[in-house]
């Protein structure tokens, strides 16, 4: 058995042959990859040493890189050139996805790129540079940074991006609390996705994903009028956005209940339009903005039982 740092041991059970725990290896205690590691599992986010026995596995992931083109270099910052194969012409920022995720998880936590670099001890010119560019950082940086933004070294390569989140493995002792309605309309602001739920013009019950606004008490939303979230106006739908944190198995989320009308004062049209911070991601020509007020605010989180 050999691994590299950021390949995920996984242990299963002997009679099914189903993934009982796995875990990150964070840790090589031997040139060669070969056991034991320091492995960071999944469902508690303990690092332990483990010397593997016949019902463990190593699941690997890419470690390869493109060779850097003659003369390319990432910033020098002191970081063993652990930096990009490509550096892109002077201008607009032009992240790659690496660093798109690294500034949205930055984000989520409020850290800035100072107090980040520091926990992930590398240098913040190295991360605006990796946040800025499209940077291929090395494995002991990404681990650095998946411990500073408690994810994993995996996710922020971007692994399982078609798969539904939720498949980790549950908490050992989790707590699922309500939320009241302040910590809820916290929750939703400013801006996001979420889910509005209708009844389609067919009859059928439907749950359609959309780029939402909130505005003073309203939820707001761009769509076309023969699309389906249209069909919420005149009606009492049900407006839901969760957030769920695959690397901690922890998450929240909101229920907002109430009624949906079309926005048609000129003027306030104008003003979502200005104010809104991102186009709709489904593209095309959707000018008709729907107005949700809540009239019931309700929501859960799940934490650790000692949170």
């Amino acid at each position: 058995m050999r691994a590299h740092l950021g390949d995920q041991l996984v242990i299963e059970s002997p009679a099914t042959g189903v993934a009982r725990r796995d875990g990150e290896i964070v840790g090589l205690h031997h040139e060669d990859g070969t056991p034991p590691y320091d492995v960071r599992w999944s469902d508690t986010d303990d690092v332990t040493l483990v010397f593997p026995g016949p019902d463990a596995h190593i699941r690997h992931t890419e470690h390869g890189r493109p060779e850097a083109p003659r003369g390319s270099s990432p910033p020098d910052t002191g970081e063993a050139r652990a930096g990009s194969a490509t550096v892109s012409p002077p201008g607009a920022p032009n992240p790659g996805d690496i660093g798109r995720r690294v500034a949205v998880e930055r984000h989520r936590h409020g850290l800035s790129r100072e107090e980040t670099a520091r926990r992930a001890r590398i240098s913040p010119a190295y991360l605006a540079y990796l946040e800025e560019q499209p940077a291929d950082p090395t494995v002991a940086t990404l681990l650095g940074l998946a411990g500073a933004l408690g994810t994993t070294a995996a996710a922020l390569r971007g692994a399982g991006v078609d798969l539904p989140p939720g498949r980790g493995h549950a908490l050992l002792r989790p707590q699922l609390r309500d939320l009241g309605p302040e910590e809820c309309r916290r929750l939703l602001s400013t801006h996001g996705v979420g889910r509005v739920a209708v009844s389609a013009p067919d009859g059928r019950p439907a749950v359609v994903p959309v780029n939402y606004e909130v505005v003073e008490d309203a939820i707001v939303f761009r769509t076309a009028p023969d699309s389906v979230p249209a069909a919420a106006v005149g009606t009492e739908v049900a407006f839901e956005a969760d957030h769920v944190d695959e690397a901690m198995s922890r998450g929240w989320s909101v229920l907002a209940v109430g009624p949906a009308s079309v926005v048609t004062e000129p003027d306030v049209v104008r003003g979502l339009v200005r104010r809104a911070h991102t186009e709709p991601w489904a593209g095309g020509a959707r000018e008709m903005w729907v107005s949700i007020r809540p009239a019931r605010l309700t929501g859960r989180r799940i934490t650790p039982a000692d949170q």
